[in-house]
């Protein structure tokens, strides 16, 4: 069993990576949910549908919750989340190559899996130096 991943965004953020995953990859290793907030949506409205999430991405070793943008809406409803009992870890600033990071490592531990999402967002941003 693997680390289960939820994609905690913005509406519209989120549904594009895993058919895009599946494209580059063939599969995507590690079990995937996502939930998208609207915009000035009530957190406590949405936090029962947003724990199933959690649950349906958790396989018994854990969820690594990633957030498109820290301190905003769905950062916070992930924060909350990591409060509910299932071991989690949230990590902000989702982007592909931290995703794909996560997919060439899906037999990671939670803690270590959390590292490598920020490892590899870091890393898959470059300056062109051209």
């Amino acid at each position: 069993m693997n680390v289960g991943l939820l994609l905690v965004t913005h509406r519209g953020a989120a549904s594009h990576y895993p058919p895009l995953l599946e494209r580059l990859l063939g599969r995507v290793p590690l079990p995937l949910e996502l939930f998208e907030l609207d915009f000035d949506i009530d957190l406590d409205a949405v936090l029962p549908d947003a724990s199933g999430a959690l649950r349906r991405a958790d396989q018994g070793q854990g969820v690594l919750i990633l957030t498109d943008l820290y301190g905003a809406s769905p950062s916070n409803l992930a924060a909350r989340l990591t409060q509910l009992g299932t071991p989690a870890r949230r990590v902000s600033g989702l982007n592909l190559p931290m995703l794909l990071r996560l997919c060439n490592y899906p037999e990671l531990p939670l803690e270590e899996l959390a590292l490598t999402a920020v490892a590899g967002g870091k890393t898959g941003v470059v300056l062109d130096h051209a």
